[in-house]
């Protein structure tokens, strides 16, 4: 039993009643408002949250630039190496992965059996002042970073200016 199905309003029974309400505007309101609350608690029931889904923007990333560097900083809780893809295209850094769960239990009196799956993807276009080649990835502590140094020609237009006072 999920959660969704305790809440009285997402009882969908056919038959006569359903076919008054499709005439009905006000039960018409009433089946999108119960959808909302249904698409909501819906979520609850998914694994691993809504990770990975485009509408609430993906794992948490964070990006970072430095003198040298532009780092960018995934968190992935949950997730093994193994199961996550990092690629460089054409100035894009893609980041995709996946996570499934199995769990079988079985005691006296009761078998449990659940499976979760989960996944995600990333597309990060990059400024050209990146030297894809010499790009790195690490995964710490269910954070992924990737380490993109910037061109030799990019370093070398960097010019500081003084400032003054006066």
């Amino acid at each position: 039993m999920q959660i969704r199905d305790l809440i009285p309003w997402s009882n969908n029974k056919g038959g006569e009643i359903a076919k008054r309400e499709e005439d009905n505007p006000v039960f018409s309101l009433q089946r999108d408002v119960n959808r909302i609350f249904e698409d909501f608690w819906r979520r609850f029931d998914q694994p691993f949250g809504a990770l990975g889904r485009r509408e609430v923007g993906g794992p948490r990333t964070d990006i970072a630039e430095t003198d040298s560097t532009l780092e960018v900083s995934v968190e992935l809780p949950g997730i093994d190496r193994q199961d996550v893809d990092v690629s460089l295209t054409d100035n894009t850094l893609t980041i995709k992965g996946e996570k499934k769960s199995e769990r079988e239990e079985s005691k006296k009196g009761y078998h449990l059996s659940e499976r979760s799956y989960g996944s995600f993807y990333r597309s990060i276009p990059l400024p050209s002042v990146v030297d894809t080649d010499k790009a790195n990835a690490e995964f710490k502590n269910g954070v992924l970073t990737v380490t993109l140094p910037k061109t030799q020609e990019a370093l070398s237009r960097v010019k500081r200016i003084e400032v003054k006072t006066d």
